[in-house]
């Protein structure tokens, strides 16, 4: 039985989460955050009135809140879509189901600049992900448009299975469970866009591989997840400093030539077939050089300071830099030695990049949130012990 004021924690937590989705649903300007607000407010205040009584274990109600909270506005949002609701995606969403269908077709998710520039819309014809990202997009090309079609549902069926797999690695973990399934930076970002989840998902699998000394199968999954998005690479860096200062030579390079090697496989047949093409999506584009703005745009230090002071852009990208050296550092001088070690500099390491990148997202601090789970819940895990 959990004691009561860990229960009135968990109360207060999910009480506060169910005002933010009321606020969400009352003010947002973008309507699929309006639409997963006024059924997400009611599932986040199911969730206070259970997590008080006590009746339900911690980790199997942030399942079920991350149920009502993130999978029933997903599933209604997707059909409504389907019924012809041109309002219930973000443009994630549509960008990366057409980019599957450009894939099938042309072997490649990518359109070059001058195809962009003839597009109504030529924000919809940027990719900035990896290649892979278009996998999830394969159902709609291959079947038409339906709700079980929609690429916010591949990105969920992932990943539920990744996290439900890392929790088996780790032990109950509710910290974690609480960051990745209940915050609404994650239940509001499954339901209305959803392609950081899979990304996050197979990270906090890496990290948990890695806590049972499995580098070989962390370097697969983390090499799934860089050729879904580059975002997954610094993670990559920080499990292989891992891997080399435990002393397993071996395994250290078996993780770098998986966690290195599947990226650049996925990437080959699209820079084969136009590698201009991919310069533009993935590195134009994020960087502010393509031919609309990313309407990732949140106001934290980095975009503030490329908007508002002479040269800011630049003075943004030299403070990254500043920042990457800085964690380089800190792994030369203090290389992780465990599991939860690494979890803490992928979470600052991440953090920094969110932070002082001029192109940005609220939503990315997920991860930072994600990896400070893994890392505070450290001590339930038991060494050495496999239960997979």
């Amino acid at each position: 039985m959990v004691d009561i004021t860990t229960r009135l924690y968990d109360s207060a937590f999910y009480a506060l989460c169910a005002a933010f989705a009321g606020v969400t649903a009352l003010t947002s300007t973008l309507l699929p955050h309006r639409a997963w607000g006024a059924i997400a407010w009611v599932g986040y205040l199911v969730g206070a009135l259970i997590a008080v009584s006590g009746l339900v274990q911690r980790t199997r109600l942030a399942w079920l809140v991350f149920a009502l909270t993130a999978l029933v506005p997903l599933v209604t949002q997707a059909v409504q879509r389907a019924a012809g609701r041109a309002d219930r995606a973000q443009e994630e969403v549509l960008v990366v189901e057409q980019a599957a269908v450009r894939l099938v077709h042309h072997g490649t998710p990518y359109l070059d600049r001058t195809a962009i520039g003839a597009l109504p819309d030529p924000l919809l014809g940027y990719t900035p992900y990896q290649p892979g990202m278009a996998v999830f997009g394969l159902p709609r090309a291959a079947f038409g448009p339906a709700w079980w079609t929609d690429a916010r549902i591949w990105f969920a069926i992932a990943t539920i299975g990744i996290i439900w797999y890392s929790m088996r690695l780790l032990g109950p973990r509710p910290l974690i469970a609480l960051a990745v399934l209940a915050l609404p930076l994650a239940t509001l970002t499954l339901a209305t866009g959803g392609d950081d989840l899979p990304v996050l998902a197979l990270g906090v699998l890496a990290v948990a591989l890695t806590a049972r000394e499995r580098f070989t199968a962390a370097g697969v999954v983390i090499g799934l997840a860089g050729a879904l998005k580059l975002f997954a690479l610094p993670i990559a860096l920080v499990l292989l400093v891992l891997a080399w200062h435990t002393g397993r030579l071996q395994a250290a390079w078996r993780f770098a030539a998986f966690a290195f090697g599947l990226p650049v496989l996925a990437l080959l047949p699209a820079l084969l077939i136009s590698p201009d093409a991919y310069v533009e999506n993935v590195l134009r584009f994020p960087s502010g050089h393509g031919l609309v703005t990313s309407p990732a745009q949140s106001p934290l230090p980095g975009h503030l300071i490329a908007t508002s002071l002479p040269a800011g852009r630049y003075i943004a990208l030299a403070l990254l830099l500043l920042a990457g050296l800085l964690l380089a550092g800190w792994l030369l001088r203090r290389p992780p030695a465990t599991y939860h070690a690494a979890a803490l500099v992928i979470a600052v390491g991440l953090t920094a990049a969110i932070l002082l990148t001029p192109t940005t997202r609220f939503g990315y601090l997920l991860y930072s949130v994600a990896f400070l789970a893994v890392w505070w819940d450290r001590d339930r895990v038991t060494p050495g012990h496999n239960s997979a």
